[in-house]
């Protein structure tokens, strides 16, 4: 099997018994619901991962991802991306590095969390993390187990995954 064939696997049933990564990392977060969490999670990331080997153009992807998802995702950027720049630029510039922690956070554009799986224009080839299992271990707290390529890794578009689903907190 290939990777995305794991991969969807694991999201599907969970991982083998005796399948055993170099490196698992688990990501807790709060929600009401967390099962419901790990459910759309997966949902999510089963659409996208079933589509690298064949990878629809951008305006294809919100038919192909649940409505919920694309809606919980920013407005996408205006199609000159020159259009505000300089004003961006500026903006950003006089942030402090507190205010752009927090700037970065979400939502995230649907075309900027899709660019980490794009396996043409993005890092879709060389992702740094790859659903191992998830779960539960109280009635509002979940987590998601990822195999990475090391520490630290681009944790991003799993925050945003997490969030965009119904958690919130993601963190270690």
């Amino acid at each position: 099997m290939g990777i995305a064939e794991d991969e969807l696997r694991r999201i599907e049933f969970g991982p083998p018994s005796d399948d055993e990564p170099a490196f698992i990392v688990r990501v807790f977060f709060a929600a009401e619901n967390p099962v419901d969490v790990v459910a759309r999670a997966g949902e999510v990331l089963t659409r996208v991962v079933e589509r690298v080997p064949s990878w629809p153009p951008e305006d294809d992807w919100p038919d192909l991802l649940p409505s919920w998802f694309v809606g919980n995702c920013a407005p996408e950027s205006p199609a000159d991306p020159t259009q505000d720049a300089a004003e961006w630029l500026a903006w950003w510039q006089s942030l402090t590095l507190e205010e752009k922690a927090v700037a970065a956070q979400g939502p995230w554009t649907l075309s900027g969390w899709l660019y980490y799986f794009d396996p043409i224009e993005g890092e879709g080839d060389d992702r740094s993390w790859w659903w191992w299992s998830a779960g539960n271990d109280g009635p509002e707290r979940g987590w998601i187990d990822v195999a990475t390529t090391g520490w630290p890794f681009g944790t991003g578009s799993l925050y945003w995954l997490i969030e965009a689903c119904g958690g919130s907190h993601p963190h270690y």
